[in-house]
């Protein structure tokens, strides 16, 4: 299995008009292609969505859209797959990815303790989101 780095998946999702970024492009999407297993660990999938968000400014639906190819693909694995799907269905819903994958990966814990309480604890309870989120007061 071969773990993938945010900038091979960066240059498989993102066209770039230099010579260097086209070379690097093609040899992603041969290795992406390719049927090999992969592995993309959660974290990369993080700084993915900040890159397409932040660097590139990928509207939200091109985010979503790439967030979903990836997961569709079927010789990629997904470091806690569900964590992830989660994220990406709450990052549709007008979630910080950030705040949602943070969340998804403590499902096992009794509640996830925050200072943010507008964007995330309120909306969090008022979607039920289990573990609760509590602000610290």
């Amino acid at each position: 299995m071969i773990g993938l780095d945010t900038n091979v998946l960066a240059r498989y999702y993102v066209a770039s008009p230099d010579a260097p970024s086209r070379q690097q492009s093609a040899l992603a999407r041969q290795l992406i292609e390719s049927g090999k297993p992969l592995f993309v660990s959660k974290s990369v999938v993080l700084e993915l969505e900040w890159v397409l968000r932040g660097y590139y400014k990928s509207p939200l639906a091109d985010v979503l859209t790439v967030l979903r190819h990836l997961l569709s693909l079927p010789n990629v694995q997904i470091e806690d797959r569900v964590a992830v799907e989660l994220a990406v269905n709450a990052l549709d819903d007008g979630f910080d990815f950030a705040d949602a994958l943070h969340h998804a990966s403590s499902r096992q814990c009794v509640s996830v303790a925050t200072f943010d309480d507008r964007k995330f604890a309120r909306r969090a309870g008022l979607r039920g989101w289990k573990p609760p989120v509590k602000v610290l007061t």
